[in-house]
């Protein structure tokens, strides 16, 4: 009878530390991944900023050198991060093969122009860059015209910004919530054990010696918790950049591993604190409080 009743005891004591580690495990993973969107926000909105293309027609005639002295400006500017010359041969191919069709079998010549696509760097995406630009491209007497999105842009920045600020937002908010999760979970798991820690304080036991085997076990199920966790991470952040390899989500491995040490520490850090809570309150009930 004892023995069925020890193993019962055993399985609720391993599904109590299963649903801790699990818990734990979840919620750093999600703050993990919050933590890699936070640190990779810059980085793509950069990448969406600078697919905007700034396109300078050119006159029919423009000679050759000019074009040529225009490009290496431009790709030496400090402003611009690629130029790419566009003839208006390479047009009139391009358009035929998303057309699927030859418009120059109606029209009889080739309307287009040659252009220089300009591909400027993320910081310098904005409205007064670009307009800063297309005035001083159209002071050559060689050029027809400049065009870019700028209702495009203004929304991008402006999205951008609200993006941010929701993220700070909701990543505070979560890291609440994680550390009331775990925190939860700590106190389900010593509540279990209740009757214990009263019985050794009422045999003399002193404070800190019940709360210590307490507080090293929710530690190492924190330590195994938060190793889950950055498994799990760095499956996910692995498959990203495979995926999207033009974010280079692993070009700065400093801050990812700093990302990691910081998930494993708060994993310990936050079940060390809620144990040492958790038990505090039990030692600190009376006998007949802790049936209720």
């Amino acid at each position: 009878m004892s023995s069925s009743f020890e193993r019962h005891q055993k399985r609720r004591l391993i599904s109590s530390y299963f649903s801790v580690v699990l818990s734990i495990a979840l919620v750093l993973f999600l703050l993990g991944l919050l933590g890699m969107l936070v640190l990779n926000a810059k980085k793509v909105s950069d990448h969406f900023k600078e697919q905007v293309v700034v396109t300078i027609y050119l006159k029919d005639t423009a000679r050759e050198v000019e074009t040529n002295q225009l490009e290496k400006s431009l790709a030496m500017a400090e402003y611009v991060k690629s130029t790419e010359y566009v003839s208006k041969e390479q047009a009139a191919e391009f358009m035929k093969a998303e057309n699927g069709e030859d418009f120059m079998d109606f029209v009889g010549y080739n309307p287009l122009q040659n252009s220089i696509d300009v591909h400027l760097k993320a910081d310098y995406v904005t409205s007064e860059h670009l307009e800063k630009i297309a005035n001083d491209a159209l002071s050559k007497n060689f050029v027809d015209e400049v065009t870019y999105d700028n209702d495009l842009v203004n929304l991008m920045n402006n999205n951008v910004k609200k993006i941010s600020f929701w993220v700070l937002v909701i990543s505070s908010v979560f890291t609440l919530i994680a550390v009331l999760l775990i925190n939860s979970s700590i106190r389900l798991s010593v509540y279990s054990k209740r009757f214990t820690i009263k019985t050794m304080q009422m045999v003399g036991a002193t404070k800190q010696f019940i709360r210590r085997p307490f507080v090293w076990k929710s530690v190492r199920l924190g330590i195994i918790g938060a190793f889950l966790a950055l498994l799990g991470m760095g499956i996910v952040l692995y498959y990203l950049n495979r995926t999207f390899t033009e974010l280079g989500l692993l070009n700065n491995p400093i801050l990812v591993g700093l990302l990691f040490i910081l998930i494993f520490i708060l994993g310990i850090i936050i079940t060390w604190v809620s144990t040492h809570f958790a038990t505090q309150r039990f030692l600190n009930l009376k006998t007949d409080d802790l049936y209720y």
